[in-house]
């Protein structure tokens, strides 16, 4: 089976309203091409358990999907509480570091961040439970941060806190983080979602850590502060790929810049031939609507003229009435919004290797051919992230590799259809087989060009080659 062919990608988190087997079937029915895992909300044991289920599902529906572990990631919350705390605007509150140190005669809780008091400083911003309540630091010493209340409203457990501007000294990756990472390894996992990057180094403990562990799975970079954005090309150098993590980003920023930024993401991302992932409030009514706002249509349709490579849900799927419906509303907006774009490619790109200029005259080759396609065949995955990166508005690219992770990583390629195969010693008989494998499936028909992308040993060297084909 398969979805109708649209280029831009769809990312759904797994929780409760996805977890029954015939709505995960559903699902890859309509066309899902990755399922998260948000590791804030997971054990050891679902995590293994949901992997499995996914795996056999999509064996037995006959479509693969790649799994995306969302690490956690470093970040401050509020200790346990007795009982719910209603704030009031300017009394004062109390953060402990050390709970020896209360004072009876001040509201607090506690964090589960040590260095909180070295952090911040009087005049910053503190900002709790997604922003709902602000608070300014009026005073800071070793055992506490003492804030007075400007917007108030009731104060839970384990609240996350968030402090816009400021660049907070916790590790990148926290011990839960390692024992998950592991437990994801162990699974299998295709990609991994790294929150709060901050800094290149960031990528670098962690692809170290996984390779130490022996996986070869991609990593995603989640930008969600302001040192993400201060240092946003490196980290996008050092990724496998991007993800606007619009959630906490809005909160850390002020929110009348977030589309400024989520432009200069994927627009930064197009030029350095990297994915990126559009994520949070996509369709955040449809939670408890059958059908999206207008205001939620519009930002699809601007993540998919935006050309980024994949638009992703979260509550709608996890916890939402209308899990389906909602990978039904993206596909229907997706398919409007690239049917309407021309038959240009990204220009933006700088391609650096004579190996990038050839596959850009592969590209121009196929956008001149009426109803044409391009198969590429890889080992690296390198040719079709480039293929993807050119953008190819009217041609859809069928890259085939024999490399299971190239496979599971091409799934979030924009405009990429990927397929496992086995490559022959005769190239030709690998391209015959390719041909036919997309015939036999219905991708491609009787008399259409193909721009055919593939390498020929010639002695002891490697030559590339574009051949131009009609499939009989």
């Amino acid at each position: 089976m398969r979805p109708a062919y649209r280029h831009t990608k769809v990312v759904f988190t797994i929780g409760p309203a996805t977890a029954d087997e015939a709505v995960l079937e559903q699902l890859l029915h309509v066309g899902v091409d990755v399922c998260r895992l948000n590791m804030a909300h997971a054990n050891h044991a679902w995590t293994r358990d949901t992997i499995t289920k996914v795996r056999r599902v999509c064996d037995r529906v006959g479509r693969q999907i790649a799994v995306m572990m969302d690490v956690k990631g470093p970040e401050i919350r509020t200790g346990d509480l007795d009982e719910e705390l209603q704030l009031e605007k300017g009394e004062s509150f109390d953060f402990y570091v050390d709970d020896t140190a209360r004072d009876p005669a001040v509201r607090g809780v506690s964090v589960n961040y040590p260095g909180f008091t070295n952090d911040v400083q009087a005049g910053d911003m503190v900002l709790v439970d997604s922003g709902l309540i602000r608070m300014r630091v009026t005073d800071v010493n070793p055992h506490r941060v003492r804030c007075e209340v400007r917007i108030p409203g009731p104060m839970g457990n384990r609240r996350h806190i968030n402090l816009p501007g400021i660049k907070v000294n916790l590790p990148c990756l926290t011990k839960k983080d390692r024992d998950d990472i592991r437990v994801g390894i162990e699974c299998g996992v295709d990609l991994f979602a790294l929150s709060f990057v901050r800094e290149p180094d960031d990528l670098d403990i962690m692809r170290r850590f996984i390779s130490e562990h022996g996986s070869e799975a991609h990593i995603i970079a989640k930008i969600e502060d302001q040192s993400a954005i201060n240092n946003l090309d490196q980290i996008i150098l050092a990724s496998d790929g991007l993800m606007v993590a619009r959630g906490d980003l809005g909160i850390e920023i002020p929110y009348e810049t977030l589309p400024l930024i989520q432009h200069r993401a994927v627009k930064t991302c197009l030029s350095m031939g990297k994915p990126v992932i559009v994520a949070t409030h996509m369709l955040e009514s449809m939670i408890h609507s059958p059908m999206p706002t207008r205001a939620e249509i519009t930002d699809v349709a601007t993540a998919v003229i935006e050309q980024a490579d994949c638009v992703m849900l979260s509550g709608e799927t996890t916890v939402g009435k209308y899990p389906v419906e909602c990978v039904d509303v993206l596909n229907r907006i997706i398919g409007a919004m690239e049917g309407a774009q021309g038959d240009l490619y990204n220009k933006s790109i700088t391609l650096k290797t004579p190996k990038a200029l050839m596959l850009r005259s592969a590209v121009t080759l196929a956008a001149e051919i009426p109803n044409s396609a391009i198969i590429a065949f890889t080992r690296s995955g390198y040719i079709t992230q480039m293929l993807s990166a050119l953008r190819p508005r009217k041609n859809p690219v069928y890259g085939f590799t024999d490399m299971p992770h190239v496979f599971k990583g091409m799934l979030m390629l924009w405009g990429v259809e990927p397929f496992l195969t086995e490559f022959h010693e005769d190239p030709e008989q690998t391209i015959r087989g390719a041909i036919q494998q997309l015939r036999s499936g219905g991708w491609v028909t009787a008399g259409q060009r193909i721009v055919v992308i593939t390498n020929a040993l010639v002695g002891d060297r490697v030559i590339d080659i574009i051949q131009l084909r009609s499939v009989d």
